[in-house]
């Protein structure tokens, strides 16, 4: 099974013309890609079309890829109607595991772009929405290379960087960054809200903090039932955690215990300042090569020990052997990460070399 790695002309399918789609079209566009699209609103298709995130409405059976943007119920059906028209398929939604295990075709490709806004549609769409973003990938061990390896260097080109995942690690760990955090915006919303009714310059009141704690919750509430829906035990665990640890904080406010608060606070404020704001690359690189064998699996399998490690690839190649027993997995990573990196695949038993690159 093989895929051009750069298709020429470069064709691609947008199947949901919203914020994301939309941008995903506009960015593919600046790029010289010939992108069709469509949308259940033909309202909103007309306008990605008019707002140049379209060369055409409709499908493309030569497309090289297709990108489904559309609610997390609905992404299963509409990947595999894509995947029977040809080509490598990928999805942008918030939960991966089910989707995954639903489509299982080695043409498929699990995505999640972590990126978004707070405006809606067409409206919002940006070619550069997904400049410095983390974009996740879910490959498994029935995972087709060459069809990862197209879809890593489309997202790539976006401006992304990509990190491999498994499915499931992906959800477990999207309820605590992502999906917690929105409904807990939504709730401190709500109370502040209901509370305004009462309180009539409570909302008056809100400045700076409250603003920026709550500011997802004015994101597009649509999505959020099937993402709960779909992603749902992880949800509740990290909710679990959530109340336990908001529990504990009351306990320490209605204690007077200013030690304990202190340290609490400072653990905190240590963890936030230290979120980087978008990856930083080094530019002193390194070439890992990997004698890997020729089967499913291996790719998914290094992407996503990688991913675990937090080592960003900066770029990747297989080189498949001419007798097909054996290939050569290239990477390059930055310097800093270069050890770290040669040892974890050596403790999975690989045989990786390491050079510099100038």
């Amino acid at each position: 099974m093989t895929f051009p790695s750069d298709p020429t002309p470069r064709r691609a399918v947008i199947v949901g013309t919203g914020l994301i789609g939309g941008s995903i079209g506009l960015a593919l566009r600046k790029q010289g890609w010939h992108v069709t699209g469509r949308d259940l609103d033909a309202a909103r298709a007309a306008q990605a079309l008019d707002q140049g995130a379209l060369d055409a409405v409709g499908d493309d059976p030569e497309a090289a890829i297709t990108f489904v943007c559309t609610p997390v119920s609905s992404i299963a059906d509409e990947a595999r109607a894509a995947l029977a028209r040809g080509g490598v398929v990928t999805d942008v939604g918030g939960v991966k595991g089910p989707i995954v295990a639903a489509v299982d075709d080695p043409r498929f490709v699990g995505g999640h772009p972590m990126a978004g806004s707070e405006q809606e549609g067409m409206d919002g769409a940006d070619p550069s929405l997904f400049d410095g973003a983390t974009w996740v990938l879910t490959p498994t061990v029935a995972t087709d290379d060459e069809a990862y390896t197209l879809v890593r260097s489309v997202v790539t080109s976006l401006g992304a960087d990509v990190v491999a995942l498994a499915p499931d690690r992906h959800d477990e760990l999207v309820a605590t960054v992502s999906h917690v955090p929105h409904l807990a915006a939504a709730t401190l919303m709500a109370l502040a809200a209901d509370g305004a009714t009462e309180q009539g310059p409570m909302l008056r009141l809100a400045a700076g903090g409250f603003r920026d704690m709550t500011r997802i919750a004015a994101g597009h509430p649509g999505i959020w039932p099937d993402i709960c829906a779909e992603n749902c035990a992880a949800i509740v665990e990290a909710l679990d955690r959530y109340v336990t640890a908001l529990s504990t904080m009351r306990d320490l406010v209605s204690r007077g215990d200013r030690p304990g608060l202190l340290e609490a606070l400072e653990r905190a404020r240590a963890a936030r300042v230290s979120l980087p704001a978008r990856v930083a690359h080094d530019t002193r690189l390194v070439e890992i090569r990997v004698p890997v064998p020729d089967r499913p699996g291996v790719l998914a399998e290094i992407t996503t020990l990688l991913g675990e490690l937090d080592v960003n690839i900066e770029d990747l190649e297989i080189a498949h052997s001419v007798e097909g027993e054996r290939g050569v997995l290239v990477l390059v990573v930055q310097e800093t990460a270069g050890d770290d990196t040669r040892a974890a695949l050596i403790s999975r038993g690989f045989h990786p070399t390491l050079r510099p690159l100038s």
